[in-house]
């Protein structure tokens, strides 16, 4: 049984403003095969987003050098609740790319990790709504008008959904409008998609988003003919990662992952996770597609 794979690397993203490493910081995992097509593993925990940067792309080449091909997972959104493309006035057939480069036009990420994620946040809320919605949380000295540490209100019936079809499938995601405190994902979105817009462009038709560019469908080898690099949102926590001696959560939940889709690959059942569950309508599927994204491995 052909795999589709050759190496599935696993990315735990941080939205940090200063240079880290250890607990809530970037952790890189690669499962990947060594000459006799046993599977290796090694990590990497680079100080900051752009070394993160380099250190995957640096990778990738080493894939195509070989010419293997590589799974690439975010641990974080790729796309942003239904209908926020129009919220914020941008145009074109593919809601999610035009999030992407409006993302990249304002955010400003430094060597030195830090970032103007808090501010991206308050000006997409005063463009939105002109109050402190939908975006929430930040630090007391990062209050703005359009931007309060907790939240000020709930999501009503006009507003844009609180939570992605995939985060309710997943049930026990965070929302993406939460950009701060423990287990938020808005940070890392805002700083983590514009590094992925970055890893498309220098590749261009040899990197796939799944499912915006792949389609919400089961991958096929033929699927990837002039493919290096699929690049999806996976969801660690699904995985119950338990820390070996001298790991830190993160660390086991990158290796974790990684083992799980190396291991469904070889099992022959990784194509079919590209696909989306039974119980999903054509219209969720839809909005997946052209805005909101999936996650890896979540039927629905």
């Amino acid at each position: 049984m052909s795999r589709l794979f050759n190496a599935y690397v696993i990315v735990d993203w941080s939205a940090a403003a200063k240079p880290s490493t250890g607990a809530d910081s970037v952790w890189i995992g690669v499962m990947k095969r060594d000459v006799r097509f046993r599977l290796t593993y090694e990590c990497f925990n680079p100080p900051t987003r752009q070394e993160a940067e380099k250190k995957l792309a640096s990778l990738l080449e080493d894939f195509k050098k070989r010419s293997e091909k590589a799974l690439v997972g975010f641990d974080f959104p790729l796309g942003f609740p239904r209908g926020f493309a129009p919220a914020l006035n941008l145009t074109g057939d593919a809601p999610w790319r035009a999030v992407w480069d409006q993302l990249d036009k304002m955010v400003k990420d430094k060597a030195d990790n830090t970032n103007n994620r808090f501010g991206v946040g308050s000006e997409i809320n005063r463009r939105m709504t002109g109050g402190p919605f939908p975006f929430w949380g930040c630090p007391p000295k990062d209050t703005l008008t359009t931007l309060q540490p907790k939240r000020t209100r709930e999501h009503g019936p006009d507003d844009l959904p609180e939570f992605r079809y995939a985060d309710q499938a997943a049930k026990g995601a965070s929302s993406i409008w939460k950009l701060y405190y423990n287990g938020s994902v808005g940070g890392q979105a805002i700083m983590g998609i514009p590094a992925v817009r970055r890893m498309k462009v220098a590749r261009g038709e040899a990197l796939k988003a799944w499912p915006f560019e792949t389609g919400f469908q089961p991958l096929k080898e033929s699927d990837l003919e002039g493919v290096d690099v699929v690049v999806a949102e996976v969801y660690p926590s699904l995985y119950k990662a338990q820390p070996a001696p001298g790991e830190v959560k993160d660390q086991a939940q990158v290796r974790v992952t990684a083992e799980h889709f190396a291991k469904l690959d070889e099992a022959g059942k990784l194509g079919a996770a590209f696909g989306p569950g039974k119980a999903l309508t054509p219209e969720v599927v839809a909005v997946a597609e052209r805005e909101e994204g999936w996650i890896l491995g979540v039927e629905g």
